[in-house]
């Protein structure tokens, strides 16, 4: 194989097909010509004639997403399948440099890895380099003015989303009351006398978190479809668009606390739209929450700087949060309980959950069943699940989108079902990765027994630190889940 001077691969007629990975990213501000399948059709056009095959699986998209960082799922999933060996395909396969990142360092650090760690090349179809080292410089020209056209558009977007601030314009969707009619905001019928309520309610002295399990109890749902908790319901609350002013910060702020979202140069447009909660109203529920914070702020993350045994470990049984100390310092609550999200109380003593845990971990050793996650199969374990369950929702939308081409008529029948076949198959794969995450259960485990047994002793002896047998714990203990109902623990262990 050989690279033309035209940037082209020229191969004699017995040279074998070699395999190509292809990586296609599109983000908000592209045109239409770089769309996913316009980017995909090209690659596998190219790949044809060049003597490369593109495989289904080896095909990595990333839809929305800058190419200012690396942080890109299936922009990582590709350099993890591009570092395995023996070495999956020889290419990668771009519609242009910019697709695979427009930081210049990123790019770099990247394709000299590919190259010369893994044996694989980047190639541009549409940016012709050929062998010679002036194609060095034009490849690192193309890198340096992918990055200023990134750089100047932002700047520019920051530039014409300022000023259309400054004229009261919508910017970005329209919060949870408020719907978006020739380009203003104008309060939706369903939802504007429910953020009415939600202000009235905390004016009355409800909290936060009643709030949020009485709106899901009705079966309310945010914006984006989620049960609501106390932090949905605070940020509703200290929302002044509301009050009908529009406010936007350029460039956004880091702080996430809800009293710094105004800054020195945040712009704020009144009467800018019709607003659903009088001034006064609003003003009445900032001084409310204002003083619910000063009244329990002694109680304050205390969570933090309590150290018990059972620590980090014991997931509620009805949402599989964790269980977090309680303000009384006396034993453990369901952590999205205490937001509103969790329907169902966890609380419970400490000392009386110490005691079953420990129980338990005796009956375990009795049964000799010992529900394990073994190191090698939950190394991803809940980042990894969590993970694979957002993928899965990705994948669902994108079928959803696949059904609507059809039925718009944008796709026919039959590419409608080589695109379900495709999606389908995705979807396949996350499924059974999201089951090799499910703990197993190891039959007549004898191992454990030893390691258990030779740490119990400190675990029930008087004295030692909380902070130690909160390590000696987590030795062999993956965790722990609570059933408030039953009364009963059951134990997930690491051997």
């Amino acid at each position: 194989m050989v690279r033309a001077g035209n940037g082209e691969i020229s191969r004699q007629a017995h040279d074998p097909l070699k395999i190509a990975a292809a990586y296609i990213r599109v983000s908000t501000d592209d045109q239409i010509e770089y769309s996913p399948d316009s980017q995909k059709k090209a690659i596998v056009d190219y790949a044809q004639k060049h003597g490369y095959i593109v495989p289904e699986t080896f095909i990595y998209m990333d839809e929305g997403i800058s190419g200012r960082n690396t942080k890109r799922p299936e922009f990582q999933r590709m350099i993890g399948a591009a570092k395995q060996k023996p070495r999956l395909f020889e290419a990668i396969l771009v519609w242009k440099f910019s697709r695979f990142a427009r930081n210049r360092e990123d790019s770099i650090i990247y394709k000299s890895m590919l190259r010369k760690q893994c044996g694989i090349d980047v190639i541009s179809i549409s940016e012709q380099l050929g062998e010679d080292k002036t194609s060095i410089l034009i490849e690192a020209l193309l890198e340096a003015m992918d990055e200023y056209y990134s750089i100047n558009l932002a700047e520019e977007v920051v530039r014409g989303m300022s000023e259309k601030a400054r004229r009261g314009g919508v910017l970005g969707s329209a919060a949870f009351g408020y719907h978006i009619e020739n380009g203003v905001l104008a309060p939706d019928p369903d939802e504007a006398p429910i953020v009415k309520k939600i202000f009235e309610d905390c004016a009355a002295g409800k909290s936060t978190r009643k709030i949020a399990m009485q709106l899901n109890e009705f079966g309310i749902r945010t914006r984006y479809g989620n049960r609501w908790d106390n932090r949905n319901v605070e940020y509703l609350l200290r929302n002044r668009t509301y009050t009908g002013k529009m406010h936007w910060t350029p460039g956004g702020t880091k702080r996430q606390a809800h009293a710094d979202k105004i800054t020195e140069n945040t712009i704020i447009s009144a009467n800018s739209h019709v607003p659903i909660i009088p001034e006064q109203l609003f003003r009445t529920v900032q001084e409310r929450m204002s003083q619910n914070k000063r009244k329990y702020a002694g109680n304050a993350h205390q969570e933090h700087g309590m150290m018990y045994m059972l620590k980090g470990l014991v997931k509620c049984s009805a949402c599989g949060y964790t269980l977090t100390m309680s303000r009384r310092n006396d034993g453990v609550q369901c952590h999205q309980y205490a937001r509103g999200k969790c329907t169902e109380s966890h609380f419970i003593r400490i000392t009386k959950l110490n005691r079953l845990v420990l129980d338990q971990i005796r009956e375990d050793m009795g049964t000799g069943n010992f529900i394990t996650a073994l190191d090698g199969d939950s190394e991803i374990s809940e980042d990894r699940y969590g993970f694979l369950k957002k993928q899965l929702g990705r994948v669902k939308q994108k079928l959803d989108r696949v059904k609507a081409s059809y039925q718009a008529g944008i796709d026919t029948l039959e590419e409608y079902r080589e695109n379900k076949i495709r999606v389908q198959s995705e979807m396949g794969m996350l499924l059974e990765q999201i089951r090799d995450c499910t703990p197993k259960v190891q039959e007549q485990a004898k191992e454990p027994h030893k390691v258990i047994k030779s740490n119990l002793a400190i675990l029930e002896a008087e004295g030692i630190p909380e902070a130690l047998k909160n390590d000696v714990l987590c030795t062999f203990v993956k965790k722990i889940e609570f059933d408030r109902k039953k009364t009963q623990v059951t134990i997930c262990y690491k051997i």
